[in-house]
């Protein structure tokens, strides 16, 4: 297969309704699509790097500077016939967290076209050794009033969901408010994260934890900076209670786990494709964490859309030994998409591999154009 341009998008997806995390309210989330075209324009591949400012410091126009960079690197894979191509080019490109959007939308769009012309799905370039033919996700409880809480734990309820991801804020009531409301619909039948994405204190994270042991929290994601006064001591206290701290957005590459780790602070942690920058990055932080018996997460960023779903769903089925999974709620999320295809998981979460070559899905060539702020095509 001969690569012969690639083509970059800078989408623009709006949300169904407003998206509060702990840090800032969303009605829209902005990705860069990368297009590989190859033989011809008969065989064209895709990948999505969705960028996060705060975690990793990229934004769309990195991305869109660092694929025409990646493009024009002379290891970059023109005449790709083997995995190992793909494998080999994200070894060379640099380490940190500063590429990592724009390396998952790379090594994304170059599997999804080499599956494309050998006719083989993506998963069947990945390790197997911990496949499962199923996974089941859990649901994410955003910010808002108790209206809005109750209207997500109903429909989270009424599909069967029993693993919730409750998103919490500055406003101690308003988390208390959360909590009572999930009880009011689950009891003691669900089990609970809570997700501050690292806004408390010290002084805050304390008084949250005689109600998260109330409520059987048994995990608290990212509570605060790990540099935060009075860090250490939360930690220890959290683990008195019999809670796990989960690394995420501290946590984006091989390295800073290491950290982590090193540490002892940190019991768990969430791993995000993306954010750590494709399949051949996150695996290694995943081969990590389990030669280190340490349980982990597959995570998401809010806003993906059909292309890391579907790229998601490949991880989590080869991550079957995850502690729990977050994805594929495309439809639950966004107004459009830029697939075809619904990914969405059936009743309980449950979710089995996606059909067809490459990534699975089809990109509808209509509504990239049309959701597109622009598009460039920088040269090979």
């Amino acid at each position: 297969m001969r690569i012969e341009s690639i083509n970059l998008y800078k989408v623009t997806i709006p949300f169904r309704s407003d998206f509060s995390l702990s840090h800032s309210r969303r009605r829209s989330s902005t990705r860069i699509v990368v297009e590989v075209a190859a033989d011809g324009g008969d065989i064209k591949g895709y990948g999505e790097g969705l960028p996060v400012e705060a975690v990793t410091g990229e934004t769309p126009e990195t991305v869109l500077k660092d694929v025409a960079g990646f493009a024009a690197d002379r290891f970059f894979p023109r005449d790709l016939t083997d995995v190992v191509q793909v494998w080999d080019f994200m070894d060379r490109m640099p380490a940190g967290k500063e590429h990592n959007a724009a390396l998952c939308a790379t090594e994304m769009a170059l599997l999804d076209a080499l599956g494309k012309a050998q006719g083989r799905p993506v998963l069947d370039y990945l390790p197997r050794r911990f496949y499962a033919p199923s996974i089941q996700y859990g649901a994410v409880i955003t910010l808002g009033d108790r209206q809005r809480v109750a209207q997500l734990c109903r429909m989270t309820h009424g599909i069967g969901i029993r693993r919730l991801r409750i998103k919490m804020g500055l406003d101690f009531e308003q988390n208390k408010r959360a909590l009572e409301t999930v009880e009011e619909f689950f009891g003691p039948h669900c089990e609970q994260r809570v997700d501050p994405n690292g806004i408390w204190d010290f002084s805050l994270a304390m008084r949250h934890l005689p109600l998260l042991k109330r409520y059987r929290v048994g995990t608290i994601e990212e509570p605060m900076a790990r540099t935060s006064p009075g860090f250490e001591a939360f930690a220890k206290a959290a683990r008195a209670e019999g809670m796990t701290l989960m690394a995420c957005e501290s946590a984006p590459t091989l390295e800073a786990v290491k950290e982590i780790l090193a540490e002892g602070h940190y019991g768990m942690f969430n791993v995000k494709l993306c954010r750590s920058g494709g399949f051949r990055r996150t695996l290694q932080i995943v081969d990590h964490l389990r030669s280190r018996g340490i349980p982990f997460q597959i995570g998401c960023t809010l806003g993906e859309a059909g292309l890391l779903s579907a790229a998601g769903r490949a991880l989590g089925l080869v991550c079957s030994d995850a502690v729990t999974w977050d994805g594929s709620y495309d439809r639950f999320i966004l107004k459009e998409n830029i697939i075809e295809e619904d990914v969405g998981f059936g009743e309980g979460g449950r979710a089995g591999p996606l059909d067809g070559v490459g990534l699975g899905v089809k990109v509808s060539a209509e509504r990239l154009a049309r959701l597109s702020d622009f598009s460039t095509t920088p040269a090979l």
